[in-house]
C-alpha cells in the first residue's frame, strides 16, 4: 500500500461500501485491521478509500488508523443516514455543518456539558455556489443506535436536527483532534416517525436505498473533491 494519500475517504456500513464499489471497477482491494481499502486518483488527487466499520467505536478507531497510516491532509466521510419524516425527504443529501453525539448520559456534571464536549462545527466557507450537487446543509446527530421513534420530537426541539446516523460524530471529532479538515456527506436512506422506520426489520430496503445514494454521491465526487481541496 502507498505510504501517503491526499485525502482519506471513509465509508462505514457494508451496504454503503457495496454501493460505492461499482463506481471504481479498477479498484484493487486490500485488507486492513478495520475493513477493505483501495487507492484511486481523481483529478490528480491521491485518494485512499477505507471501509471503517459501523458504530462509533469502529468509526473513531478507523479514522485515527487512516490518519496514522496514510497521513492525509483532509478527511471525507460518505454514507447514509436516517431522517425524521416530515422534516426531510428520502434521498436528500446532507452536507454536515455540525455533528452532535446525543446518546451521552452524564449524571455528575450534566448531559449538556458532555454533549458539547464531543460536538464539532464545520467551516463550510469553501463551499461554492452552486454546490457540486443539490444538498441540505444541517446538523447530523450520531448515536450507537437507530433513531428511537418516541425521541424524535425531543431531538428536533433540542438540537434542531433532521437526520441521524451511527458514525459521523466520532469521525468528525477525531479529525478535529488531528487538526484536519473534514467533510461529511450523508444521504437519507430511510425515514422514521412515531410509527417506526421504513428500514426497521427490512435490511433489503436499506441496502437498496444505500446503493442509490452512494451511486449519486460517487457521480459527483470529483466535483466535491475539487471544491473541498480548497478548505483550510
Amino acid at each position: 500500500m502507498s505510504a501517503l494519500s491526499d485525502i482519506c475517504i471513509l465509508i462505514s456500513a457494508g451496504a454503503e461500501w457495496r454501493g460505492l464499489l461499482p463506481a471504481f471497477p479498477e479498484a484493487q482491494i486490500e485488507p486492513t485491521p478495520y475493513g477493505d481499502s483501495f487507492e484511486s486518483v481523481i483529478d490528480g488527487h491521491n485518494l485512499r478509500f477505507l471501509r471503517g466499520g459501523w458504530g462509533k467505536v469502529s468509526a473513531a478507531g478507523s479514522t485515527q488508523y487512516a490518519i496514522d497510516r496514510w497521513s492525509p491532509s483532509r478527511i471525507i466521510n460518505l454514507g447514509t443516514c436516517g431522517g425524521f419524516k416530515g422534516q426531510v425527504s428520502r434521498g436528500e443529501i446532507i452536507l454536515v455543518k455540525k455533528t452532535i453525539i446525543y446518546d451521552l448520559i452524564e449524571q455528575m456534571a450534566g448531559q449538556d456539558r458532555a454533549i458539547a464536549h464531543y460536538a464539532v462545527d464545520f467551516d463550510l466557507s469553501w463551499l461554492p455556489v452552486p454546490s457540486p450537487q443539490p444538498v441540505t446543509v444541517g446538523t447530523l446527530l450520531s448515536a450507537d443506535r437507530d433513531i428511537v421513534p418516541s425521541e424524535i420530537s425531543g431531538l428536533i426541539g433540542k438540537f434542531n436536527a433532521k437526520v441521524a446516523d451511527w458514525e459521523s460524530g466520532a469521525i468528525a471529532w477525531v479529525a478535529m483532534k488531528n487538526n484536519l479538515p473534514c467533510m461529511i456527506l450523508r444521504g437519507v436512506s430511510d425515514l422514521v416517525d412515531l410509527n417506526g422506520g421504513e428500514a426497521y426489520s427490512d435490511y433489503a430496503f436499506f441496502e437498496k436505498q444505500a446503493k442509490v445514494i452512494m451511486e449519486s454521491i460517487a457521480a459527483h465526487l470529483p466535483a466535491w473533491i475539487e471544491a473541498f481541496s480548497t478548505a483550510k
